[in-house]
């Protein structure tokens, strides 16, 4: 798979081409969908610092948010695994968490 770059390239001084993000390493590498999958990581990020914080163990914090074990897995390592954006939003409201 060929990566294209939105940002030109330069040279490090140790003659290494480095190349510039644009701000979103989903739409740098070309992927579909990157705004989507960027929000997708910042919403995980939300929630799994919240887990983490609250100290519960995952079986508790499952049946809590009605998932499944390997789901709060995911999560607890930063994961978005196949929730979708909506799903996401609808665990942080599920941990009062205002969402836009």
């Amino acid at each position: 798979m060929k990566i294209k770059a939105k940002k030109a390239h330069r040279r490090a001084a140790s003659g290494i081409r480095i190349t510039e993000s644009s701000g979103n390493v989903f739409a740098d590498l070309g992927l579909p969908n990157p705004e989507r999958e960027l929000l997708k990581v910042q919403l995980t990020s939300q929630i799994y610092a919240i887990l983490k914080d609250c100290g519960l163990p995952q079986a508790e914090i499952a049946e809590t948010l009605a998932l499944q074990q390997p789901e709060v897995a995911l999560l607890m390592r930063n994961r978005s695994g196949s929730f979708s954006v909506r799903r996401l939003k609808e665990l942080l409201a599920a941990l009062r968490q205002h969402v836009g």
